[in-house]
């Protein structure tokens, strides 16, 4: 699955840029970077396009949740990302569009994943499981409302976002090629089912007759045996 390639490459620049915006510290190798204060924002494009950091302690758009429910999150984080990869297995055949957008997805499953799991044991401010995902691309696009919120700019998101977001694109894009090939899959499927096993019904009528056939054989060569010895 050389698509797996794609999800490695991206939780790894998703990490870097997690890592350099938070900052590190390897000590035996001397080497320490601050990364940036939270809350800190640099402009790259005015201010429409800003640099800030933010930690998100729960779920998407910045929706928090207590902490007995970021376990339960942590823990489905897991489940998905492995039943993703399950499933990127079981289509590893199929059109090249579908298996790109799953390994876009689990890639940015994995890389929120790893925030939540790793980084409040790592950067010493949480357990376990109980870590926060780091984000800071700031756009400035419109004001809408959501859960309840109103936003005066684009929910600050990373790169792990954005690969979920591409890959759900790429499902609806090509959603009627991948419904077309999986009618098609099924179709051949059952068609191959059907011409390479008999029925249930013939099997056992064949077999009931091949039985009777032996049985009819086996007592005319007892007869045969009798009619000789006499």
């Amino acid at each position: 699955m050389k698509v797996l390639y794609v999800t490695f490459v991206m939780v790894f620049v998703d990490q870097i840029t997690k890592f350099w915006v938070k900052g590190f510290a390897i000590p035996f190798l001397h080497i320490r970077h601050e990364g940036m204060y939270y809350g800190q924002s640099i402009n790259v494009i005015g201010d429409f396009f800003q640099l800030t950091f933010v930690e998100n302690p729960g779920m998407a758009f910045g929706v928090d949740v207590t902490d007995h429910a970021k376990l339960w999150l942590s823990l489905f984080s897991i489940l998905a990302s492995i039943g993703l990869f399950i499933y990127l297995y079981s289509v590893r055949k199929q059109s090249f569009s579908l298996r790109l957008a799953l390994s876009m997805i689990l890639a940015g499953a994995l890389g929120n994943l790893i925030d939540r799991v790793f980084y409040g044991a790592f950067y010493g401010y949480a357990a376990i499981f109980y870590g926060k995902v780091v984000d800071f691309f700031d756009f400035d696009f419109f004001d809408f409302q959501i859960f309840g919120r109103t936003y005066e700019r684009w929910p600050i998101f990373n790169i792990a976002d954005m690969c979920v977001s591409i890959g759900v694109l790429i499902l609806l894009l090509f959603y009627k090629q991948h419904q077309q090939e999986h009618k098609e899959i099924a179709t051949t499927d059952q068609n191959i089912e059907l011409s390479g096993q008999p029925l249930q019904g013939e099997e056992s009528s064949s077999s009931i007759e091949n039985a009777l056939e032996n049985e009819k054989i086996n007592h005319d060569e007892s007869d045969n045996r009798e009619e000789i010895q006499n």
